[in-house]
């Protein structure tokens, strides 16, 4: 009798690998399309190298290994990784940091470990998270709605110029910049600014930041789409939103005056990504039941700590990384009972 052995991870939905991964990148088109209306091309720039680098770094590694190139090629993981990485980072990456980015995380973070199936922590995150350390002041140029839309918006080549040349082609960087929401609600809090009067300014919408929480909101239906075909498991993104989101209202009601407004958390940064598409992650993730709800809520706990009180303005990629590390001991503690066991 012959048997079949695939490699992981082992996915018991009946989903193949490349299927789930293309599914995954599918719901990713929502947030993608409103992350172009806002801001211009530049995003779909850099989504398009750094999973061209991915599969190139895959290519290489899966060669270097003497492990088949076409299995791994087409199941649609290195895209991912490489389109999460983009969405991670601000759309004026230069694109010499992208590569260096990607390459590390695929490197060192996926195939040093044994490559799809045996990596103990997101390779996309590594990336950001590497770059976020060694250039934080590219890593922070982010792009500014209400500056973007006085210059009359940019062209495809102003963003192709911007990420290549690193140089737009009719005005410089700083006049389409500006901190993010969060970075600037954590200088202003620093300042002794109120919550009512910093939300006042043209840098947010609603309950968040300007066109970021309509980037944020398509993200969330993205995510439910995933959760409704049984893609992701819904306890995950669950548990991260409900960490988060309690986090902050306990100590808004303690004082809003210095604490921002759950909405506020939920709708900004990289909140609703990481909880749906990040987290999720099959092969980080924590396994069990227990283990899931367990792992969601330490990310959202420790995504407001480091807001909060940390050094960077939004802490999704290191609580992430950081939950990953423990994923191994949740999975033994919370690992259910062999049948019949009385111990």
């Amino acid at each position: 009798m012959q048997f079949k052995v695939t490699y992981s991870p082992h996915i018991h939905s009946g989903k193949r690998v490349n299927q789930v991964m293309y599914q995954v990148l599918l719901a990713l088109l929502p947030g993608i399309a409103t992350y172009i209306w806002f801001f211009g091309w530049g995003i779909a720039i850099n989504i398009l190298l750094a999973c061209i680098t991915a599969l190139g770094f895959e290519a290489v590694m899966l060669w270097l290994r003497k492990r088949p190139i076409q299995p791994f090629i087409m199941d649609g993981s290195a895209v991912l990784t490489g389109c999460l990485f983009a969405l991670a980072t601000t759309p004026f990456l230069p694109w010499w940091m992208t590569v260096l980015g990607i390459g590390f995380g695929m490197v060192f973070a996926k195939h040093l470990y044994g490559g799809l199936g045996n990596n103990p922590f997101n390779p996309a995150m590594v990336s950001y998270v590497v770059l976020l350390v060694s250039f934080p002041a590219e890593m922070t140029q982010w792009p500014s709605y209400a500056a973007i839309t006085q210059q009359g918006g940019l062209s495809f080549w102003d963003s192709f110029n911007i990420i290549f040349a690193s140089q737009p082609t009719a005005l410089p960087l700083d006049a389409i910049t500006s901190a993010t929401p969060l970075d600037d609600v954590k200088t202003s809090l620093g300042q002794f600014i109120a919550m009512h009067e910093i939300m006042q300014s043209t840098l947010y919408g609603t309950f968040a930041g300007k066109a970021w929480e309509w980037i944020a909101a398509a993200y969330l239906l993205g995510g439910l789409w995933l959760i409704y075909i049984k893609v992701i498991d819904w306890r995950i993104p669950t548990a991260v939103l409900t960490g988060l989101f309690v986090m902050s209202l306990v100590f808004n009601l303690v004082d809003n005056d210095i604490y921002a407004p759950p909405l506020f958390h939920i709708f900004s940064g990289a909140a609703i990504l990481g909880a749906f598409f990040i987290a999720t992650d099959p092969v980080t993730a924590a396994t069990s039941v227990k283990g899931r709800w367990i792992f969601g809520l330490g990310i959202g706990g420790l995504v407001y700590i480091i807001r909060t009180w940390g050094g960077y303005p939004d802490g999704v990629a290191f609580a992430v990384l950081l939950m990953n590390l423990a994923v191994p001991t949740i999975d033994y503690v919370t690992k259910p009972k062999v049948f019949g066991a009385r111990s």
